[in-house]
């Protein structure tokens, strides 16, 4: 933007609201550029981006708020958007409406007018809504909600200029932002006043305050919200305002015959469909576009699940084939190049731990990071923009839902599972594409059983080449059981409610670079940041074992666990130990442990019972800190913990089992 030069002299707080799918993101990427900083809400595993911009002697920090659609309490994400903008109080609030489904986005408008604000609207992708006859009358609209409406393209930058101009007018109130709240119908007017009253008489008279407006705090009392009833009964006369909201919204379900949350949606959704009906026009009769023939195919009973496995393949394929090219050329770096010219430098000066901390520990964990995992996420992070810019990843879902519930999930969950074959670490990442936290640690959860292509390596390269193929696949089909019950178990054990897949079909778009660019700079940059650190520090950690000659004593201390119990040689704890680093090691010590023959250290069923703990403990350390990034440390060690087990225990299991039937 024109405006970002020059010295700041004011500060003003932006938040960007709207539904999912309506250009939020792409607007914010156009006002920020690459000033931007990914992370989360504190105490939640919601996504948090930032960013700012200067405009005419403004610093305007720009808040990008979760997709919503409505400011209930059904999800993290509403209660995360409705707490910023009542309690933080932004300067103003841009509400990114899609001019092509006028009336199903001023639902959340009207919302937020409820809610005080003071409200921007950017009516977008007005290109769009042009190409399928679609006219709003902007002006009227404006007139109509009483906030100044702006028509942008938030993917090309058009009217971004007007709609920045708008917000320092609305912020300086030279322009009306804050009219409130349209008014209901005679019946539920009646009542939302009689409570908005009794609640102004009881914050009076107790010199109370709360950080939501009255009628707001009315209206969602008649709706039965949980946590504006909670917040409510703290009150001196809660309860009495509770009694009364109760009275009220029995009264209302008792007129209209359902739910009193239904009739206040109704009424909005009434209102909302006066309002489009009002400001829009339809210049030629719709008819079949492209982008409709499109979704007709990809959404078919048949075509559709061949398109999806196509796509996943290809997905799958251009990952880890870039990843495999890139790991590669940087590996034969580091260990051609890097290695010994720091050696060459380090060794004179150095005693022999340090070297050994700082090559097998920090260069290590460094390479880890950069050469192993960061490879398979940078074409990831571009892949999952491109499928969300495009429009498909909703469809994929939609296809998978029915296969995905039986799990305990919902289709949205497929794209982070099928990931999880190629790598745990974007599996774990795709895995915030789930509404809820509950849902988010179920399938992160069933992603860390999925096996990476580092375990493969392991099932491949001792189970099919020293005993079969067939015994390999075998492994697979077990490990499909387990991610299955995992999931299905957490889905059973975690409270909370299952939530259905409710998603918006988005037109299917021609996506732009310049914001692909800009999402997987943003993804990157905050892996970069958290997680690569804590793989530096999980190598440096197991180095100083090492170096304390630690390692070799704990792998005779599980000599029971892994001689008695797994029916292994005790020297196989080595690698197993050494596999939480990077799962590819576990191949590679233990050839060089049995003289670059594993049949001399270990029979079939035993080269067979060692690939299924190394294929269901915990895939490594990079997971791990991924895990810690998106879930918090508890959680990251509980599943962590929770796999180890699985693996020690089914795998004792698995080995007496072998053995038993004369395999050992």
């Amino acid at each position: 933007m024109s405006g970002r030069q020059g010295r700041a002299k004011r500060v003003l707080r932006v938040a960007l609201a709207g539904n999912a799918n309506v250009g939020k993101s792409a607007l914010f990427n156009q006002l920020t550029g690459l000033n931007q900083r990914v992370g989360n809400w504190p105490g939640k595993t919601v996504e948090k981006a930032e960013g700012a911009l200067y405009y005419k002697g403004y610093r305007i920090e720009v808040l990008d708020l979760p997709g919503i659609y409505s400011l209930s309490a059904y999800s993290q994400e509403e209660l995360v958007a409705r707490e910023y903008i009542a309690v933080e109080r932004p300067d103003v609030v841009i509400d990114v409406v899609d001019a092509s489904a006028l009336e199903r986005n001023l639902y959340l408008t009207l919302q937020l007018l409820e809610l005080g604000a003071c409200v921007v609207v950017a009516l977008n992708q007005v290109d769009f809504a042009a190409k399928r006859g679609i006219r709003i009358d902007h002006k009227a609209l404006s007139d109509l909600l009483g906030v100044p409406v702006v028509p942008t393209v938030a993917i090309t930058g058009k009217g971004l200029e007007e709609l920045l101009e708008v917000v320092v007018a609305a912020a300086e109130g030279r322009v009306p932002c804050r009219p409130g709240g349209f008014e209901f119908k005679d019946d539920v007017e009646a009542r939302v006043r009689r409570l908005t009253e009794a609640l102004e008489e009881g914050l009076a008279s107790s010199n109370a305050k709360l950080d939501y407006p009255p009628r707001w705090v009315a209206i969602k009392l008649l709706e039965r919200d949980p946590h504006v009833e909670e917040l409510v009964s703290s009150l001196p006369s809660g309860q009495e305002l509770l009694s009364l909201a109760r009275e009220l919204a029995a009264e209302l379900e008792e007129l209209h015959k359902a739910a009193s949350p239904v009739v206040l949606a109704s009424e909005r959704y009434a209102i909302a469909n006066l309002l489009a009906r009002s400001v829009t026009t339809f210049t030629r009769r719709p008819r079949l576009t492209l982008e409709e023939r499109l979704d007709a195919i990809t959404c078919h009973r048949v075509l559709g699940y061949a398109i999806l496995g196509l796509t996943a393949v290809a997905t799958y394929a251009l990952i880890f084939g870039v990843g495999n090219l890139i790991s590669g050329l940087m590996e034969d770096a580091f260990e051609a190049y890097l290695v010994p010219w720091l050696t060459a430098m380090l060794e004179p000066a150095l005693p022999g731990w340090a070297l050994d901390l700082i090559l097998g520990g920090v260069l290590e964990g460094l390479f880890g990071g950069l050469a192993i995992v960061l490879p398979y996420l940078l074409p990831l992070y571009v892949l999952i923009a491109v499928l969300e810019d495009t429009g498909y990843l909703p469809r994929a879902a939609c296809l998978m839902d029915p296969v995905m519930h039986k799990m305990g999930l919902h289709g949205k969950a497929f794209i982070p599972l099928i990931l999880g074959y190629g790598c745990n670490v974007p599996a774990c990442v795709g895995c915030r594409v789930m509404e809820t936290d509950r849902e988010r640690t179920i399938a992160g959860f069933a992603a860390i059983f999925v096996p990476c292509s580092a375990r493969t390596v392991i099932i491949m390269g001792l189970v099919a080449k020293y005993v079969s193929i067939w015994a390999a696949l075998t492994l697979y089909a077990i490990n499909l059981a387990i991610v299955f019950t995992m999931s299905r178990l957490a889905y059973e054990v975690l409270p909370g409610e299952a939530v259905g897949l409710i998603m918006e079909m988005p037109p299917y778009r021609v996506p732009m670079l310049k914001s692909i660019v800009l999402k997987t700079w943003a993804r990157a940059k905050s892996f970069m940041l958290l997680a690569l650190p804590l793989i530096v520090l999980g190598s440096m950690a197991l180095q100083v074992l090492d170096a304390l000659g630690l390692v070799w004593p704990t792998v005779m201390a599980l000599a029971p666990l892994t001689s008695g119990w797994l029916l292994l040689p005790p020297e196989v704890g080595f690698p197993l130990i050494f596999g939480f680093l990077r799962k590819e090691l576990v191949l590679t010590l233990l050839v060089d442990m049995a003289g670059g023959d594993p049949s001399a250290l270990m029979g079939p069923g035993q080269m067979y019972v060692f690939a299924y703990v190394s294929m269901i403990y915990v895939p490594c350390v990079a997971t791990v800190a991924t895990l810690v990034k998106e879930y918090g440390w508890a959680r990251a060690v509980l599943m962590s913990l929770a796999s180890v087990a699985l693996a020690i225990a089914t795998g004792g299991l698995l080995a007496h089992l072998l053995a038993w039937l004369g395999w050992m």
